[in-house]
């Protein structure tokens, strides 16, 4: 994989090089989520400062429902083997297309994605007829779509198209950021969702085909979607997804943590109350800085709006979430009461 900085801008001119972008059978990416690396959250002009990656567009800026930015794309031009499930080798060039985002100054995402063609030419082209088609592939003869959707899902084989890894290289770049300070306000880890959308059977609808938690940190998911939906539209649906995995993942992480603590035995009387004020000094950042980003689908694309009924119903991410929430609820009510219960406490 080669980056193409140089080449920077020219995505913009493919709107206007009267070029149609053939028709695409397949559309993959990753996304990296964290929590941004610094004491205070961005304000909105610290999000655009840092969100900045192109001089000659700007960052897209949003703060209803919630405080939100969005990087401008940057391209990366790759020619290399797709990952095959079969075991195909299947020779793809174009470029894949990355952006970053940050939902309230909090939760930072890099996103990296592409879409393929049925077929492709049997020679490859000059650089400058795949740049004013950003985000496209195009392979060498037929692509074999089923099987390179699974194999993106399953990670590929050395050599083959890592599109994580361009997702990786723009975090890694925005984590460098002097306006970062590396002093986060609570302990979390960052995740990976990878994704597949596969076109719809006939008039169907947009589908969910499979949600995995794959690994502790990797998550997969298989779509699909109705023929033409843009592949930015199913990457913000995925986005989506992946910010709110990664509140109710961190969220059960912080209250596992705190279950853990207090599972030691008691060494003195008073154990049971510093218990619960260490649960309180765990938990208290989650009230501060993650609680009030829960908002699905807010910036999903309407046609892709549904999908998030089927998350709902199974495995219920609202309602889990909700769950938690009201656990650390009962742990800081708890805490209040046993304060209120010692000042008033008479001294013998």
């Amino acid at each position: 994989m080669a980056d193409t900085s140089a080449a920077r801008g020219q995505d913009r001119a493919a709107a206007g090089s009267g070029k149609t972008a053939p028709h695409a059978v397949l559309a993959c990416g990753e996304i990296r989520t964290c929590l941004l690396p610094a004491g205070q959250a961005l304000d909105i002009r610290a999000a655009a400062q840092l969100l900045g990656l192109r001089a000659d567009e700007r960052v897209l800026l949003s703060e209803r429902p919630n405080l939100y930015a969005r990087s401008p794309e940057t391209l990366t031009g790759v020619d290399c083997p797709l990952p095959s499930a079969n075991g195909a080798r299947v020779r793809a060039v174009g470029t894949v297309a990355a952006r970053a985002a940050l939902t309230e100054g909090r939760v930072l995402q890099t996103s990296a994605y592409f879409r393929l063609t049925a077929t492709g030419p049997d020679q490859r082209r000059p650089w400058g007829q795949y740049l004013v088609r950003p985000g496209l592939l195009e392979p060498f003869g037929r692509l074999p779509s089923e099987a390179v959707a699974q194999g993106v899902l399953g990670g590929g084989r050395h050599g083959d198209l890592d599109v994580g890894l361009v997702a990786d290289g723009l975090l890694t770049r925005l984590l460098r950021h002097p306006l970062l300070d590396h002093c986060p306000p609570l302990r979390s880890r960052p995740t990976r969702l990878r994704w597949a959308a596969l076109p719809a059977e006939g008039d169907a609808g947009p589908a969910i085909e499979r949600f995995t938690l794959a690994e502790d940190e990797l998550r997969t998911v298989r779509l699909r979607v109705p023929a033409g939906t843009p592949t930015a539209d199913i990457a913000g649906l995925c986005d989506d997804l992946a910010l709110h995995d990664w509140l109710l993942t961190t969220l059960v992480r912080l209250l596992d943590g705190v279950s853990l603590g207090a599972q030691a035995p008691p060494a003195r009387a008073r154990a049971g109350e510093r218990d619960r004020s260490t649960a309180v000094r765990v938990l208290r950042p989650a009230v501060d800085h993650l609680m009030h980003l829960w908002m699905p689908r807010a910036r999903v694309a309407t046609e892709l709006a549904p999908l998030w009924d089927a998350l709902e119903e199974r495995p219920g991410f609202t309602r889990q979430w909700q769950a938690q929430v009201q656990r650390i609820r009962d742990q800081l009510t708890l805490h209040a009461i046993s304060s209120l219960h010692r000042e008033v406490e008479p001294v013998p």
